[in-house]
């Protein structure tokens, strides 16, 4: 009897060339097939279970939030998931589809948090409303999804890119804002991005160092860091939408589990109507 593990095993023949083991042009610094016979990079493969935390939390510490706006929290949720089921079929795999699917499931999740909480404020002048900013979200996503495929080696950069547009809005709307909590919010996901993004370039650039170190794993360290940095950004995005979007309620941050904690997790609650930040 034919064993079923054959089919996912390293060099089968029987295996389109696409889906095929090592099939990809990535391959990140952690040795394969060390501590699994079918799991590529381990390491890099469990660490995505952050992502499936990440996606539970932010639904459930924002409830109130997503009373509100239910379409966009289950659709970012859901993306979140998806990102890190595809992920941890890539680093299992280091084929060229489990790659694909996983920047592409960056990418879609990017475009929806966009279409959903771009400020009116900062749309182009030619975007009169958010039903036309949806098709520019939208044709601008197909586009540079095709565009993936002509170079993949050079997606994730791309993607690692719109950070600092995402940071550069943020600074913009810190001006207008006079809350130090919220202050203190973006500038700790700032901190967690930092880190997070140095672990990337570190595994990246610097594996000749992290194999003589013999500490290969940093890749796995971006997929904590990054989530980390989103439970912070995730907030701090709603209560700008809070301000614009919904102007019968007051966004308050809270922290959980207590202010009083050391390493807290921020959430958005809603109070009765305010004047704008």
């Amino acid at each position: 009897m034919t064993n079923p593990l054959l089919s996912f095993c390293p060099g089968n023949p029987t295996m389109p060339s696409i889906f095929s083991y090592q099939s990809s042009e990535i391959d990140w610094c952690e040795n394969n097939f060390v501590h699994s016979p079918i799991i590529a990079e381990y390491y890099n493969t469990i660490s995505n279970v952050c992502f499936f935390i990440l996606s539970a939390a932010l639904l459930h510490l924002n409830r109130q939030y997503c009373q509100q706006r239910t379409v966009p929290m289950y659709f970012i949720s859901g993306l979140l998931l998806c990102v890190g089921i595809f992920s941890m079929y890539f680093h299992m795999t280091l084929s060229y589809v489990g790659q694909l699917l996983d920047e592409l499931s960056i990418l879609w999740t990017l475009a929806v948090a966009y279409s959903f909480w771009y400020p009116r404020a900062h749309f182009p002048r030619c975007i009169k409303s958010r039903k036309q900013f949806y098709w520019l979200g939208g044709v601008t996503t197909v586009i540079t999804t095709l565009m993936s495929f002509i170079k993949p080696s050079i997606n994730a950069y791309a993607l690692n890119c719109i950070a600092f547009h995402l940071l550069y809005l943020t600074w913009r709307e810190l001006k207008k804002c006079n809350d130090q909590r919220v202050h203190r919010m973006a500038k700790a996901m700032v901190v967690w991005w930092v880190l997070a993004i140095t672990s990337w370039l570190s595994d990246r650039w610097l594996c000749w160092l992290c194999q003589a170190i013999n500490f290969p794993y940093f890749h796995s360290f971006w997929h904590v860091l990054i989530a980390v940095s989103l439970l912070y950004c995730f907030p701090l995005v709603m209560y700008f939408d809070v301000t614009y979007e919904m102007p019968t309620f007051k966004p308050k941050l809270g922290y959980w589990p207590s202010d009083s904690w050391p390493i807290v997790v921020p959430y958005i609650a809603l109070e009765e109507p305010h004047k704008q930040c």
